[in-house]
């Protein structure tokens, strides 16, 4: 192991669901110390915390420190939208990267159980339904429903049938299958927030949220937690064995926003900033898409699901419908992906989720993922966005010993 190199070193995530009888702390706190146990070390050793919670009260790392420790090093207090997890890892690892510590913590956390609709906060319409500008500089926003949306259903809704318009294929039933392959996936994660199997059937008929998109085909607004320490490769080599058996090296971290383009107010670009991360991330770690043996992506919706397996290379430009047709992206296919459940199935913890999905990609790289246990995995990829925009890469690789 190269002495620059970042390791993922502990990791943790509380079962995702509802928790009326607990806060943010309280999860975050729970997380935090159950990772700290799984890498073998105390607050005592970190350097630096990164934490985030985007619907919750601020000051949340100096919350967490008060139940897990308060030792004076600095606190990175994190809101990136749905890449608010992935931020706080990344912000672990530029300190250490930088050489102010040689190990530190990110957490994410969040209590979103009952709370609706997101993105749906709107201003009420002039009765002259002329548009007014409300915005930056002019711009005519927000005007929901007059034309377009930014509740996150019907965004997504539109991204799924725009990827169906320009490459075809892309069908209700195509949509609802990727939603019954994760829920298939969830019966072996006893994290997830829903473990039911749904059947094609069930899926199509439950209520209509934002065609094509059904409720079970919707990410799961949830309460949960997930910690991660990460350490460098120098302080690694100074810890036992076991410690570096099971430390999963983070070949790449890569966080990007949106680029300027010609583009409308209507419709979020979803796509440009992830290709643009994938490839920024592939090139960093050394591999190919086709090296990876499990995907944890994004799939706040099933039409998003469809339309990453594009932007993340794992198929041929314009390919997502057949690739999945194909079989591939179930646990037994050829490129694994939301082996998890996925956001539709284990929840959607939005700061939490980030982490979480890391999580999930390194229990298969330690062999400790059971059940579900995608055999001989060594590289994974971890994935998410946010609209705003923000998304997160991390590539991952099992330990060399």
């Amino acid at each position: 192991m190269a002495s620059d190199d970042i390791y993922i070193l502990g990791i943790n995530m509380t079962k995702f669901g509802k928790y009326p009888d607990k806060d943010t702390v309280d999860l975050a706190a729970e997380a935090v110390i159950a990772a700290l146990a799984d890498g073998g070390v105390t607050m005592r050793d970190m350097g630096v915390l990164a934490a985030g919670c985007l619907m919750g009260q601020g000051g949340i790392g100096q919350q967490i420190q008060k139940q897990v420790g308060q030792t004076g090093i600095p606190v990175y207090n994190v809101s990136n939208a749905c890449a608010t997890g992935a931020t706080a890892l990344r912000t672990a690892i530029m300190a250490i990267k930088a050489g102010e510590c040689d190990m530190g913590l990110a957490v994410g956390v969040e209590k979103l159980a009952g709370v609706g609709l997101l993105g749906g906060g709107g201003t009420p319409k002039s009765k002259n339904k002329e548009w007014t500008p409300q915005g930056r500089f002019g711009s005519v926003t927000n005007v929901d429903g007059l034309i377009g949306t930014a509740a996150m259903p019907g965004t997504f809704a539109q991204v799924g049938m725009e990827y169906g318009h320009k490459y075809g294929g892309a069908t209700f039933e195509l949509f609802a299958k990727i939603s019954e392959k994760n829920h298939a996936h969830s019966t072996l994660n006893p994290l997830a927030a829903y473990t039911k199997r749904m059947s094609l059937d069930e899926i199509m008929n439950d209520i209509m949220i934002s065609y094509p998109n059904t409720r079970p085909m919707c990410s799961a607004n949830c309460d949960g937690a997930a910690a991660a320490v990460v350490v460098s490769g120098a302080k690694l080599k100074t810890l036992s064995l076991e410690q570096q058996r099971r430390a999963i090296k983070v070949s790449a971290s890569i966080l990007t926003s949106d680029p300027y383009q010609e583009a409308c107010q209507v419709l979020p670009d979803v796509n440009t900033l992830t290709r643009i991360a994938a490839k920024q991330a592939y090139e960093q770690a050394g591999v190919s898409p086709s090296d990876l043996n499990l995907v944890e992506l994004h799939d706040c919706f099933a039409t998003a699901e469809l339309v990453h397996y594009d932007n993340l290379m794992l198929c041929e430009e314009g390919g997502a419908v057949d690739f999945f047709n194909s079989g591939a992206t179930w646990r037994d296919g050829s490129m694994p992906v939301n082996v998890s459940g996925g956001l539709e199935s284990k929840g959607h913890p939005i700061a939490a989720t980030g982490i979480a999905n890391i999580w999930e990609v390194c229990h298969h790289l330690r062999g400790e993922a059971g059940p579900r246990q995608i055999e001989g995995a060594k590289v994974g990829l971890a994935h998410v966005i946010g609209l705003g925009s923000a998304c997160g890469i991390h590539i991952l690789e099992k330990s060399a010993l």
